[in-house]
């Protein structure tokens, strides 16, 4: 049986509508679209159910035929959510009061979507963690109350069944998978104590010798936690509003790594700068960053932090790998030009290079074949519209959004893991009218002074680093320490401009071979010699210019004839059995081959 196709919501100005997936990219039938505004979409874990907030109601369908499963009128819920396993529905408001209800009303309700009745109200004045967190059995659930973590068991919301009492507790992240659930817990540092994460695992809260792990820092204003799939490990992301050396725009950020078996580490970058984004790979055994100075670099590390593979430095601010892990794209979106970057995973090879210029949203499908880009508001309120992509490059699909409306999302339709299958990773661009929008090589500015010039290492604005395996044994060579790696690229780039200052310093001859013109100078072993042979070169050069320019007709300066005059007779003082050379035969060639035969033997 073929897989289906996954649906796409799409929300804006104009209404809400379902859009069936590739490789048809058409409206869907069996929902009836939406014209009123709509405050928020969402669909359920499995991708069975979908609800939207259109300012009157809210609305529960089943996405197979569209039917109505509940209705409840709520006009002025801000945001919804569904239970992993589609038995509670969380509806948040802005929280309000007035003089005659100083204490306002409970704004999150928690509902039962098999009777339509209401589980619980609670107060949530905040919209940052509004929502309550399950595991994904739903047989625990858990929020933060004023410095405290509330655990209620089995959608019993009316019995607290555990407490984790924190000093200033702020953030926690509780962990996928099945049981037993883990929660990964910040509390930010105070009177110069230092800021820490500590893992535990439910129901064991004793106290700090109860953490599974425990990573305390400094420099961290805001954290965010990232579990793996297999709920084995968690990375934090720790940041700083503002930079006090005065060397990044973004603050300062470090990232930090916690194992569940009681192993912390600090993840070591290979360059300074902010971190834009952190991605786990679904097999939960590498994670990929994106660091530095633009322009950027990206590496995968393995969950010893050693590095994996650096894809090297480009425009890039974001990392999105595959639902099944086998391809990773790494993009810059926001104030960069859209590049986009496909990866197969497996064998470090780039598979295309589009670009999406003026996105503002990336999502994977889930059948791991289709991307969607999308220029949505507020973030940008022209050229509003999205595309569906083939990983390849292709545009399959492209929607611009008419004059007057606005796109506000898109959202993919979800499936339980192995519903679609691993396939192997094709280079070839898939077919399409639209075509492909391989990004072009832009070339760099240069001054008008520079322009018939080769291209040196001087002249590049940045300095590129290409991808690079760094697993040992990879290259079959030993593995440079950074320093050393940065003095040899150094070496690498000033032998390439020397070269192609000077393109005729190497002789031509008749008949070149690779092993001939490849041979370096020769080198009497002695530095004080070869720097002496140097030099006569050098001066023999610049006395064959000089009768180069005085044939052409050109005047020549007093001192350039005393310079040429002083050289010769400086050299044959030094070396008389050489004069007879220059005034009968005035063969330079074999003057500096005999002066060089006298330095090396």
């Amino acid at each position: 049986m073929a897989p289906p196709a996954p649906l796409l919501a799409v929300r804006g100005s104009d209404g809400t509508v379902l859009l069936r997936g590739p490789p048809n990219c058409e409206n869907n039938a069996d929902f009836q679209r939406d014209p009123r505004q709509s405050r928020y979409v969402a669909f359920s874990r499995d991708g069975t159910l979908f609800a939207w907030c259109n300012g009157e109601k809210v609305t529960v369908v089943k996405v197979a035929d569209g039917s109505q499963v509940r209705s409840f009128d709520l006009p002025k819920t801000a945001m919804l959510e569904f239970s992993p396993l589609n038995s509670v529905l969380a509806t948040w408001q802005v929280y309000s009061n007035t003089q005659e209800n100083p204490q306002g009303d409970a704004n999150l309700q928690l509902w039962d979507l098999q009777t339509g009745t209401c589980l619980k109200a609670l107060y949530q004045k905040k919209v940052q963690g509004w929502c309550p967190s399950w595991s994904d059995d739903e047989k625990i659930a858990v929020r933060s109350v004023n410095n405290e973590l509330h655990f209620f068991e089995n959608n019993d919301f009316n019995t607290i069944a555990n407490k984790l009492h924190l000093q200033k507790v702020s953030e926690f992240v509780l962990s996928p998978g099945s049981q037993p659930s883990k929660v990964a817990v910040y509390v930010p540092g105070s009177k110069g104590a230092p800021s820490f994460v500590r893992l535990y695992q439910y129901p064991n809260f004793g106290g700090p010798t109860c953490a599974l792990a425990n990573k305390s820092f400094f420099k961290a204003d805001r954290v965010t936690m990232l579990w793996n799939k297999k709920a084995t490990a968690v990375l934090v992301q720790a940041s700083v509003e503002v930079d006090k050396t005065g060397a990044s725009y973004y603050g300062e950020q470090t990232l930090h790594y916690l194992a569940t078996n009681g192993e912390t580490s600090a993840v070591q970058l290979q360059k300074n700068g902010p971190i834009y984004d952190v991605a786990w790979s679904p097999s939960s055994t590498e994670f990929c960053v994106v660091y530095g100075f633009m322009p950027a670099k990206a590496t995968v590390y393995n969950l010893k932090c050693d590095p994996v593979f650096d894809f090297g430095t480009g425009p890039r601010n974001a990392v999105y790998y595959s639902p099944q892990g086998h391809i990773l794209v790494l993009a810059g979106f926001g104030n960069l030009r859209g590049q986009m970057e496909v990866w197969d995973v497996k064998k470090w090879k780039q598979v295309s290079k589009p670009q999406a210029p003026d996105s503002t949203h990336f999502a994977w499908c889930p059948d791991g074949e289709h991307v969607v880009t999308s220029t949505c508001a507020p973030r940008l309120r022209v050229s509003n519209g999205y595309k569906i992509w083939h990983y390849t490059g292709t545009v399959l699909y492209k929607q611009d959004t008419p004059t007057g409306t606005e796109l506000w999302e898109t959202v993919w339709q979800p499936f339980p893991d192995g519903t679609f299958p691993e396939k192997p990773v094709k280079y070839q661009a898939a077919p399409s009218e639209l075509g492909s929008t391989e990004a072009k090589p832009a070339q760099a500015y240069r001054p008008p002074a520079l322009r018939n010039k080769p291209v040196t290492a001087s002249s590049k604005l940045h300095e590129e680093e290409p991808p690079q395996n760094m697993r040992p044994g990879a290259t079959g060579d030993k593995q440079l320490s950074k320093t050393a790696l940065k003095n040899q690229k150094k070496r690498e780039a000033k032998k390439a401009a020397k070269q192609e200052m000077n393109p005729d310093a190497l002789e031509p001859q008749s008949d070149p071979s690779p092993a001939s013109s490849a041979q370096p100078e020769p080198s009497c072993g002695d530095p004080e010699t070869d720097k002496k042979i140097k030099n006569v070169k050098k001066k023999l050069k610049a006395i064959d210019e000089l009768k180069a320019l005085q044939a052409t007709g050109k005047p020549i300066q007093k001192n350039q004839v005393l310079f040429g005059q002083t050289t010769v007779t400086h050299t044959f003082n030094k070396y008389p059995q050489f004069i007879h050379l220059y005034i009968q035969l005035e063969n330079r060639d074999l003057l500096l081959k005999c002066i060089l035969f006298l330095f090396l033997f």
